[in-house]
């Protein structure tokens, strides 16, 4: 089982977009109950996540409105939320450093 940190961004996230919560919940259920060792892993459950450097991956939200970027501690089951935000706020980002 993961461990997400925070899910208080992501909360804060739906109540200014409430068309993105059950799509955010939906991620959050599903990696919460996911055992993911590797960035394959997880692309085995989300074919359309972006693998970054860093242990980073993107991930669609609502058919592409919204992005949101992890970080992940794949040896702890640690994710660390760096960035929830519309496609053009990610466009802005440098996903990198974020």
């Amino acid at each position: 089982m993961e461990r997400i940190f925070a899910k208080s961004t992501l909360r804060q996230f739906w109540e200014k977009h409430p068309n993105s919560e059950q799509h955010l919940k939906t991620w959050y259920d599903t990696a919460m109950n996911s055992n993911w060792k590797t960035p394959n892993d997880v692309k085995k459950t989300y074919s359309n996540a972006s693998i970054l450097k860093d242990s980073r991956m993107v991930f669609n939200i609502k058919g592409n409105d919204y992005r949101l970027v992890v970080k992940f501690n794949f040896e702890k089951q640690w994710i660390f939320i760096r960035f929830i935000g519309t496609h053009n706020e990610y466009d802005k980002i440098n996903i990198e450093t974020v």
